[in-house]
């Protein structure tokens, strides 16, 4: 905006809202705003902003095809990239104008933002997102990023004012846009989820606190010590989510597989976070965890005997096993943990299983020629059935409930089945962000190891 512009700015009478309006469905369209009229103040410049936010807000809303409730603490997050554009602005032009041209960069997202949802709100409701896979979204997603960031471009570059501080006020527009991808705001709405559908939530009583250590404790106690000569399995499970029914089932499913087909009688342990078996087993903590081993280490025959473990949870890219029980705040596992307690207790023979997100990042830590890893992932890659809905994760059906269940007692034989069973029932689920790709590692002692229990486990009659 020239000077000259601005002094007929400065004497016009102050325009409506429909004038920004207008002058911002111009720049937005990539032509030069007509400034006569626009006088910002900052009840108008309020205004702009709050339109912006509503059409925002209703946007949201309609992704979500249920009833759904406004999180009204969210509205107090996502305006860093507000204040980065605002600086930008009074980079470019410290002196005047400044507030003119920020409402304007406003105004002119608006219109931006109503054609974008015109597009994608009706591909979420409708599907088309499952069809276009996870970079066709992201290619819509980034094509009307691009539009808003070169229509601010555009219009900064169109100023009154020096390259030197057009260059940088440009990437300041940029790093506003591109903010949200590091700094994730909160979701303003969330589906409502019938009262008798809510996950039960923990009632902390001073009962229950001194219940739960001496739950760990008599669970621990009954282990049973190996017996020299045998091959012994030692199972625990751990499923330290929650709010998700699906992994305390797929817990309670690999304790029984492993008590009725492996042996594991009077040798397993369930921690569980779940507010519905709070009584019934100790919690899915990491301290708790690195106590079970610690024991099974002391018990169990560590020349012959074997500890297989199971982790049931949502997964994350660096490795972290998710952890929720609240009001308790809670510590998560990941890969490198895991290993050093295994290291420190000396278990030489391990089963290690991981059912959870990106779970392949779980195989080269825990890996070596006495272990046998899996996992329902691959390093890059989701795995599913691990929502609100699901009795059972994709991967623990198949391989647990299904292959080791009917068909084998080989962890080996049962993984390779299942891999293609999962991929098939991924495509049919509609899973966009490709095959979860479940992964294996076996050391060859771990195999041999193996081999024996299973021989054993065909011969017994006791």
């Amino acid at each position: 905006m020239s000077e000259g512009d601005e002094r007929q700015t400065e004497a016009a009478a102050p325009g409506s809202l429909s004038l920004w309006w207008r002058q911002g469905l111009r720049s937005a369209l990539f032509r030069r705003p007509d400034w006569r009229g626009l006088r910002a103040t900052p009840a108008r410049t309020a205004l702009l902003l709050l339109s912006l936010v509503a059409v925002q807000l209703l946007a949201e809303r309609l992704y979500i095809a249920s009833p759904a409730s406004l999180y009204w603490p969210a509205l107090w997050d996502g305006w860093i990239g507000t204040l980065v554009l605002a600086w930008a602005c009074w980079w470019l032009m410290p002196r005047n104008g400044s507030a003119a041209l920020f409402s304007l960069l406003i105004a002119l997202a608006l219109p931006i933002t109503l054609i974008t949802s015109l597009v994608l709100v009706p591909a979420v409701r409708l599907g088309w997102h499952q069809q276009l896979g996870p970079w066709g979204w992201w290619g819509l997603w980034g094509a009307s990023t691009l539009w808003l960031v070169g229509a601010q471009w555009l219009l900064l570059w169109r100023s009154d004012t020096t390259a030197w501080r057009r260059w940088p006020a440009g990437l300041l527009v940029a790093a506003a846009a591109a903010l949200p991808l590091w700094v994730q705001p909160s979701a303003h709405w969330y589906s409502d989820v019938a009262e008798d559908e809510r996950p039960a939530r923990l009632r902390l009583t001073q009962e229950l606190l001194e219940l739960q250590p001496a739950l760990l404790n008599r669970r621990l106690q009954t282990l049973q010590p190996g017996r020299s000569g045998k091959v012994e399995l030692y199972s625990l499970t751990f499923a330290p989510y929650a709010p998700e029914d699906v992994f305390r089932n797929e817990s309670a499913l690999v304790d029984g597989l492993m008590q009725s087909r492996f042996g594991a009688q009077g040798r397993s342990l369930q921690l569980v976070n779940h507010a519905g078996t709070a009584h019934e087993h100790p919690w899915a903590t990491a301290l708790n965890l690195q106590r079970a081993i610690r024991q099974v280490a002391a018990l169990m025959n560590r020349d012959e005997d074997i500890l297989f473990i199971h982790l049931t949870s949502h997964g994350a890219q660096d490795g972290k096993l998710a952890a929720s029980l609240d009001p308790l705040a809670l510590d998560e596992v990941t890969p490198q943990l895991l290993k050093a307690w295994l290291d420190e207790a000396g278990i030489r023979w391990r089963v290690l299983s991981v059912s959870a997100c990106y779970s392949g990042s779980w195989i080269a830590p825990l890996a070596g020629p006495g272990s046998l890893v899996m996992s329902a992932a691959d390093a890059q890659h989701t795995s599913y059935g691990c929502g609100k809905g699901s009795e059972l994760t994709f991967f623990g059906r198949a391989m647990y409930a299904e292959q080791l269940r009917q068909h084998t007692l080989s962890f080996e034989a049962a993984h390779a089945a299942a891999r293609p069973i999962i991929d098939s029932r991924e495509r049919e689920g509609g899973k966009t962000d490709g095959y979860s790709n479940p992964q294996i590692s076996v050391g060859e002692g771990a195999r041999r190891q193996l081999a024996l229990l299973v021989e054993q486990l065909s011969q017994r009659g006791d």
